[in-house]
């Protein structure tokens, strides 16, 4: 991965390359950013430009032995550490080296991908993944040996915020006593979930959602027409992932809506009817029978919309980029029933349920409650 094909975030591509000219590489930074801002390709290029000494702004050295090592995954001094789980190819103590092949053909087709890409593509979607004790052995032994080419040892970590206590505690000893010329980059959405002592021990660099139109620009690079770029791009809100799917028609959003529509006209239709109460219990099984990391996207997906419904009867449109394909269905009509009086309401169950799903709860029942207290959310008031 090369820093000119990173999208966007000139400023972080100037810190990284400033920096690492001065020879003042921080041994252990965090990237923070949202879903498809680009830390995961940053990540790769630092690595890269640092590995391979490269002089050149753009690591024009493509021809290198080094460049083609850090380009094909296989530089022997740069590591990796994701979320993991037991599966047919790691039937117990999965940890990410029994991944590798498949960590190099994501990097390659979705380098901006999310945790739900990465959990389809190794076969583990129903369940919740970790970067576990056996990865933190794994690391610490890895780490400790001497460089293969003589330069830096870099440990990039996707998803940190997926380290269970102990292999955070474990990390959290190498980057208080890190070996030498040792580089750890750990990479999160969620910063609140690192550890505060990992967090200040770190040189954080906080990623932005990319502008409308670099990812407009980039969609017309793959071949989009103008007419259809910045609409993806302005449906994406920032996430270049997101584009690509809908570019593609293989968002999971498209079918959060379906469930998300079907979910609110039956809690409408619900008030003084017992028999879509049944409707709505089918509905609870159903979802229930998805993994958990994608009843955790759902219930954030609902989340969105919900506030997008708010800015919506605020008559704020100009604000609202999330749009609902499902015919019959329009936003803009659903927006009267959020407002004041049961928006904070609507929030914290969803926020909660997330939590509940987190915490391995039962996702029928947590669906199940969720459905009933939406049935009479919907139907408050406004003033």
């Amino acid at each position: 991965m090369h820093f000119r094909e990173i999208l966007g975030q000139q400023h972080i591509k100037n810190h990284l390359l400033t920096t690492a000219r001065a020879g003042r590489i921080p041994h252990a930074q965090l990237f923070i950013g949202p879903e498809g801002s680009g830390t995961l390709p940053m990540a790769l290029a630092y690595a890269q430009y640092v590995l391979c000494g490269n002089s050149g702004e753009d690591n024009e050295g493509e021809n290198s032995a080094c460049n083609l090592k850090c380009t094909t995954l296989t530089h022997p001094d740069l590591h990796f550490a994701f979320p993991v789980a037991t599966s047919d190819k790691a039937k117990s103590r999965p940890v990410s080296s029994m991944y590798l092949e498949e960590w190099r053909e994501f990097l390659k087709e979705q380098p901006y991908g999310n945790l739900f890409d990465w959990y389809r593509l190794i076969g583990v979607e129903k369940k919740q993944g970790q970067i576990g004790v056996d990865e933190a052995h794994d690391i610490v032994k890895r780490l400790s040996l001497k460089s293969y080419e003589g330069g830096y040892k870099i440990l990039l970590v996707w998803m940190a915020e997926k380290m269970n206590a102990s292999t955070a505690n474990k990390l959290l000893k190498l980057i208080e006593e890190p070996p030498e010329k040792t580089v750890l980059l750990l990479i999160a959405e969620e910063e609140e979930k690192i550890i505060p002592t990992i967090r200040s021990r770190c040189q954080i660099l906080h990623f932005s959602h990319l502008p409308e139109a670099v990812i407009a620009r980039a969609l017309e690079k793959k071949g989009v027409h103008p007419s259809k770029a910045l609409p993806l791009a302005q449906e994406a809100h920032g996430n270049f992932n997101k584009a690509l799917d809908l570019l593609h028609q293989d968002s999971e959003d498209l079918v959060f809506e379906k469930w998300f529509v079907h979910w609110v006209r039956s809690a409408f239709k619900a008030k003084g009817n017992k028999a879509v109460i049944h409707e709505l219990l089918q509905w609870s099984e159903e979802v229930a029978k998805t993994g958990r990391e994608v009843q955790k996207k759902f219930l954030h997906y609902c989340l969105g919309i919900m506030r997008q419904a708010l800015l919506f009867n605020y008559n704020m449109p100009e604000l609202v980029y999330s749009k609902i394909h499902v015919e019959g269905f329009h936003l803009e009509k659903f927006a009267p029933f959020v407002h004041e009086n049961n928006i904070f309401e609507l929030v914290e169950e969803l926020e909660n349920a997330a939590l509940h799903i987190e915490r391995n709860g039962n996702s029928r029942i947590i669906f199940a409650d969720l459905s009933i207290k939406l049935t009479r959310l919907l139907h408050v008031k406004a003033h």
